[in-house]
């Protein structure tokens, strides 16, 4: 069998000129995940990641402290070694879709970031308002009705989810088939493959068979660095687990988020 965990980013940069890169905290929480499988020997044969730079950065770090934390642990069965990303572990069809698109596109009054900027700073608390903002534009994109107005529409991008799974199947497929001639035994093969939240939210929402409104639902639940699981046995996939985020909440509330 092979099981595919899907793992959002860190926290990103929320807020910031460029939300494209990890807070301090998000830095702390790919750790978190990376020392939470290596002292549960939770065996990862490969770590693939997205294209953007906070997907990556998460990938790194992960790698970091799952091997850091493997190495100390002298008692530990595992004798995986990780190799580091490289142009083959990153598979751009996870990447995360335009958010600051869906947003210029929300209200023709929103053709600049300095407009949307403007518009929050008038209200009384901007963090809501700008949520507020953000939940329009993200039911106008579910929508369907204005597709031709985005750089990638909602159908496009769920597409693209589909050819994301396929990517990794496919790649996970081909570790398995390499593991059996090397393993003594009949272990699982499983890949971790950090992304954003509206890849795994869409990709579940397939599984489930259910359409974009569960997909948005399932998007503002997601944690940062939660993890999903999908099983993959005889060419079936199955939903395993959503949204796990022990390794944070284990070691206190302040550390679970999920911007």
């Amino acid at each position: 069998m092979i099981t595919i965990l899907l793992a959002r980013h860190g926290q990103a940069s929320f807020g910031r000129k460029n939300y494209d890169q990890l807070s301090k905290l998000g830095v702390t929480q790919a750790r978190m995940l990376g020392e939470h499988y290596a002292n549960t020997e939770r065996r990862i044969d490969a770590v693939f990641s997205g294209g953007l730079v906070r997907q990556q950065d998460s990938a790194r770090h992960f790698i970091d402290s799952y091997q850091a934390a493997l190495e100390n642990n002298k008692a530990t069965k595992l004798a995986t070694t990780l190799s580091g990303l490289n142009d083959d572990n990153l598979i751009a069809e996870f990447n995360e879709f335009n958010h600051q698109d869906v947003l210029t596109k929300s209200n023709p009054a929103f053709a600049s970031q300095a407009a949307i900027a403007a518009e929050i700073g008038k209200a009384e608390v901007p963090k809501l308002r700008l949520a507020q903002l953000f939940d329009e534009a993200m039911q106008r994109w579910h929508g369907g009705d204005y597709d031709d107005d985005y750089i990638e529409s909602w159908t496009e991008f769920n597409a693209r989810t589909q050819q994301a799974l396929a990517q990794i199947r496919h790649k996970a497929s081909l570790l398995n088939t390499a593991a059996k001639e090397t393993r003594s035994d009949d272990t699982d093969t499983t890949v971790l493959v950090f992304t954003s939240g509206g890849v795994i939210a869409a990709i579940t929402a397939q599984l489930f068979k259910q359409d974009s409104q569960m997909a948005y639902q399932l998007n503002k639940r997601l944690i940062n660095t939660g993890v999903t699981a999908i099983t993959l046995q005889r060419q079936d996939l199955r939903l395993l687990s959503l949204n796990e985020y022990s390794h944070l909440f284990s070691a206190g509330e302040r550390f679970v988020t999920w911007r």
